[in-house]
Parts: structure tokens; sequence; C-alpha cells
């Protein structure tokens, strides 16, 4: 055994950990700014230029897919997906710090998504372009970890 091999599993742990915590965060703030939404933007949205904040509800999934189901169900696919990316992060955690947290932003909104989902059914959007469904930043985690899995994709194993 090396001092390498050794040091693995605290490494791991470690990154485990922070991945955690990211995604503790990030969530953390996306039910915050979910809270503030629902207190302040009912009624009139507040217009910033290309980005409005209005208060909306979505019972569906990206693009409202799905918002004819009933709420239990949308859980219940919802909650399955975030705890496979959750799986998938902890088993990634040894292999690529990167990865992992490009799954942590990802999980973090997926599960930020999944407990205001959990509430009554639906989920808070308060993010509005006007050329855009409204979304929220969850959802900015999810894309925006997702685009850095699919780059962190294309490089080449060390």
């Amino acid at each position: 055994m090396t001092a390498t091999d050794a040091l693995a599993p605290r490494t791991a742990a470690r990154t485990r950990a922070a991945a955690a915590a990211l995604a503790i965060t990030a969530a953390g703030i996306d039910l915050g700014a979910k809270a503030w939404a629902n207190s302040a933007l009912p009624g009139d949205p507040i217009r910033l230029g290309l980005l409005d904040l209005r208060l909306a509800f979505n019972p569906g999934v990206a693009f409202s897919l799905g918002d004819t189901l009933p709420a239990w169900m949308v859980i219940a696919f919802t909650g399955a997906i975030t705890i496979a990316i959750a799986v998938f992060a902890w088993r990634t955690a040894p292999r690529s710090r990167a990865a992992t947290t490009a799954l942590a932003v990802i999980l973090g909104g997926a599960g930020a998504n999944l407990i205001d989902r959990t509430a009554d059914g639906v989920v808070t959007d308060y993010l509005h372009t006007g050329w855009w469904p409204t979304f929220n930043l969850a959802d900015v985690f999810i894309i925006c970890g997702g685009l850095a899995v699919v780059t962190l994709s294309w490089r080449r194993p060390d």
C-alpha cells in the first residue's frame, strides 16, 4: 500500500463532505429565494429589464411536462431521480472532484425543487424573461451542473 492509496479514502470523504455542503447550500439559497418570492411577489412582478421577478407555480417538471399527473407521481419520479443523482455523486467522489462538484450543484437544485413540491404539489418559480418559461434558481443550478457534467465528459482522463 502506498501513501497515495492510504490518503484516497480521506480525500474521497472530504470531497463527499464538500459536495454535501455545496448541495445543501444551493438548496438553501433556492428555498430562501422561494420563500422570499412567495411573500414579496404576489400581485405585480418586479421589472428588472431582461429578467423580471414574477411569481408562478409549476405542477409539472421542466416546461410543465407532466402537469396533469397526480402530484404524488411527480414527487415519486423526481425523488427517485434525485436519489440516483446522490448515489452517482457519492460513487464519483473518489474519481473526480470536478464531476462531484457539478453533481452536487444538480443535487442541490433537484433537492430544493423536491422539497418545495412536497408541500403543495407545485414548484415555486420566480425568474421570468418574457421569452422563456418562468423558472427558479434550482433550475439554474440543475442546468449549469448538467452542462458542467457534459463538458467534463469530453475531457480525456489523466
